[in-house]
């Protein structure tokens, strides 16, 4: 039999290696989590909730302020397959960061099948121009700001760092000081063979256009890349490619392995200050600062030495 896409040669079997809830043992116990601590995260921190950037319903954030002025911003963009999901699920990615002194910007966007991957794109592109505007009157300095996001929130992630800010915002390429992809998708090719091709109705000329692995440059934007290491093959796959072919342009880069940590959980040490995921992306940002800051002390004592070489890995 020949095969459909690299090795599969079934539709079917295309549909497993994406099914990323049935690739644990029990899906609820991360939706619960995910409902549960965003709620606790809102009650327990100053919060801007449903704050529109955008013309549409769907175009508006979260904003959890750090307490200090000129504080550095992360902008978290949600997973979900881009077909469900809101801000509100994911609250709790504020929670370890704010309490950093990082003022946090959850976005939010409509979903397939309503509107299709680039507009989705479009409106994660609008909120970045739109913090940047906006963002210091929630204490966050709009010169120190860095885009996260998970799945296919670092699917989005990664295209608005392959943004040409300057000719279609008006504003500097370097608007973005550095992204955070976790556990993303680069291309997708591949969905369009699955289970996820009637809401997500891929093109050929979305596959080209929509997908970072095949609209790489050189840019200058540093990249902090993370997944779990029991995650899905294909997504550790997708990763891997996206993190060689990004460093092959010459962009810099860092990789972060997450032992033990699945699809889901990959995330959730973003409500502890003090964890590991959280003292690397600390860290990421205070190498990336050009003002060099520090952040709060709430954060960990323990981040890494970062030192990227000019051909864009780390040593």
């Amino acid at each position: 039999m020949t095969s459909i896409y690299r090795n599969f040669e079934t539709k079917a079997e295309l549909n497993t290696a994406y099914d990323v809830e049935g690739s644990v043992p029990d899906f609820t116990v991360y939706a619960r989590q995910y409902v549960g601590s965003s709620a606790a995260t809102r009650q327990q921190l100053q919060c801007h909730l449903r704050v529109p950037f955008g013309p549409t319903v769907d175009e508006y954030c979260d904003i959890f302020p750090a307490k200090d002025r000129n504080a550095p911003v992360m902008i978290f963009i949600h997973g979900g397959y881009w077909k469900m999901l809101t801000s509100g699920d994911h609250s709790f990615a504020a929670e370890g960061l704010a309490k950093s002194g990082v003022t946090v910007v959850v976005a939010n966007y409509s979903l397939c099948p309503k509107v299709t991957i680039a507009e989705i794109t479009r409106q994660m592109r609008s909120l970045i121009a739109w913090t940047y505007r906006h963002v210091s009157a929630y204490n966050g300095d709009p010169e120190r700001m860095y885009v996260m996001g998970h799945s296919a929130g670092a699917h989005l992630t990664a295209m608005c760092a392959l943004t040409n800010w300057k000719a279609d915002y008006g504003l500097s390429d370097r608007i973005i000081k550095g992204i955070v992809p976790i556990s993303g998708l680069f291309d997708l090719e591949p969905l369009a063979l699955t289970f996820l091709q009637p809401d997500l109705n891929l093109t050929d000329d979305l596959i080209e256009t929509q997908s970072p692995q095949r609209i790489l440059r050189s840019i200058t934007v540093p990249m902090l890349l993370s997944f779990g290491m029991d995650e899905p093959d294909e997504f550790l796959r997708q990763s891997t490619e996206f993190l060689k072919a990004w460093q092959t342009q010459g962009n810099a880069a860092k990789f972060f392995p997450q032992e033990g940590r699945n699809h889901f959980n990959a995330i959730t040490d973003l409500m502890d200050p003090k964890s590991e995921l959280m003292a690397a992306l600390l860290g990421f940002m205070q190498h990336t600062s050009a003002s060099k800051r520090t952040f709060s002390s709430a954060g960990s004592s323990t981040r890494p030495t970062w030192d990227f070489a000019k051909t864009g890995r780390a040593k």
